[in-house]
């Protein structure tokens, strides 16, 4: 009987101390591209069910996220909307190379608030500079900096109407401002990603941008150097089922 009752006693506390294992594991804090906060919200919360572990968000455009790394954030994941900007923390020795992989893809859509009556074919030369009125201007990232403002300018170059819209924009901060600057009726077009359409229902699609007149719209993922405990297995994660359904649902394109 007492071999038997130190045996529950030892079982017990194993089973006691599991949980408190767990909880010790710090949070870890991912830098993700705004595009991405829907998906994320949703998966982190699984992911945290899962292994225990609690994961934060700071969402920006990526071309931000990566300088505040340069800068020495102390960031464990970062998930970028494009390949240049997961090129420039590479480059830099930031992150853990093993760990990159590439994620996810997207589509670049053209948008107007949904009450808009405008009718837009995207095509070589299409009057898009007219559509916008003689005051209006088109809402996308900062073509300089921000992916969704680089993917735009490549396909408005492409169909050779850059020209015509190059000094009537409105370079957001990130494809959130934009998108908001469309829903609120501030932009008459703007042109973002399709899983950001998606979400808000103050704007409406007006047409897709051919695949083939801009870089593949690419999220690589990678693991921050000197990152916490666990943060592999979370960049491993968004690679797996849960994770993939989640962003399926939301629109995105899930890669091999």
């Amino acid at each position: 009987m007492l071999e038997r009752a130190l045996w529950i006693g030892s079982w017990i506390c194993v089973a006691l101390a599991a949980p408190a294992a767990r909880a010790a594991e710090p949070e870890l804090l991912v830098f993700a591209a705004a595009s991405l906060t829907n998906a994320l919200e949703k998966i982190g919360p699984i992911y945290t069910q899962e292994t225990g572990q609690k994961v934060k968000f700071s969402f920006a455009a990526s071309s931000a996220l990566a300088r505040q790394l340069e800068a020495g954030a102390d960031a464990d994941v970062f998930v970028s909307a494009d390949l240049e900007w997961m090129d420039y923390v590479q480059t830099r020795g930031l992150i853990d190379l093993a760990t990159r992989r590439e994620l996810l893809g997207n589509r670049l859509v053209l948008i107007a608030p949904a009450s808009s009556q405008a009718e837009l074919k995207i095509e070589k030369g299409f009057p898009l500079a007219k559509a916008l009125g003689p005051r209006g201007r088109l809402a996308t990232g900062d073509p300089d900096y921000v992916p969704v403002g680089k993917y735009a300018r490549q396909a408005l170059t492409t169909l050779g109407v850059w020209s015509d819209v190059a000094d009537r924009l409105v370079r957001a901060d990130n494809v959130r401002t934009a998108l908001a600057f469309v829903a609120r009726g501030e932009a008459p077009l703007g042109i973002v990603y399709t899983t950001d359409a998606k979400i808000e229902p103050g704007v409406r699609v007006v047409g897709t941008f051919p695949a083939d007149t801009h870089l593949p719209i690419t999220y690589p993922v990678a693991v921050v150097r000197g990152a916490r405990d666990g943060a592999p297995r979370f960049a491993e994660f968004l690679g797996g089922d849960a994770a993939r359904t989640q962003f399926r649902e939301l629109g995105f394109i899930t890669l091999p």
